[in-house]
């Protein structure tokens, strides 16, 4: 509003100078940027990204199981070469010697970590893996690729909406030092006399 607003006080006005016109045009013409090019940036990416992530969701749900496995002992930070003083509290306690069964019938052998508070020998647990019984991490669910593709959106409508603010502050920088420039011209023209009795007469 305020461009337009800008653009109606300068139509008619004498003292209006060529960049107080463009500066305005291009106060109009960010705002139009920001309100209709922002979205659709945000829209078109949102969607592409959403396209990308349910793929990526469809390929890890075809492609990962959830076994039970089952725990043989627990594991201390001796046996891991982990440092005492930089493992969690869940590092310390859910890190197991389990054994498991691959989607594909063979039996798994391996240090993973355990979803449990206190694993004790016996005990089981549910554990992600590939097709061949590989550990693997959770695949992503739809609702979180979902979530992802909208950030995404977002992200990429706020940052068209921040590149088009920029360059109206670039363009209007460069008009403020036009208008000095012009300034300075104007001062040093009108010389040393300027100010004194008589000047001009």
């Amino acid at each position: 509003m305020r461009a337009i607003g800008g653009l109606w006080r300068w139509r008619h006005n004498p003292l209006r100078r060529t960049t107080d016109l463009v500066e305005a045009w291009v106060a109009l013409s960010a705002l139009l940027l920001v309100l209709l090019a922002a979205p659709v940036v945000g829209c078109l990416l949102g969607t592409t990204a959403q396209g990308a992530l349910q793929d990526a969701v469809r390929r890890q749900q075809s492609s990962r199981h959830e076994v039970t496995a089952t725990v043989v002992r627990e594991l201390d930070d001796a046996t891991l070469g982990i440092d005492p003083e930089a493992a969690s509290g869940r590092d310390a306690h859910s890190r197991v010697l389990a054994d498991w069964t691959a989607p594909d019938g063979t039996a798994r052998h391996g240090a993973v970590i355990a979803d449990l508070g206190k694993p004790h020998a016996g005990d089981q647990f549910r554990l992600w893996t590939d097709e061949r019984g590989r550990v693997a991490a959770r695949p992503l669910d739809p609702a979180t690729a979902t979530t992802h593709a909208v950030l995404a959106g977002v992200g990429g409508a706020i940052l068209t909406a921040g590149t088009v603010e920029a360059v109206r502050r670039l363009i209007v920088w460069h008009l403020v030092r036009r208008r000095y420039a012009r300034w300075d011209q104007a001062w040093s023209k009108a010389g040393p006399d300027w100010g004194r009795t008589g000047t001009g007469s």
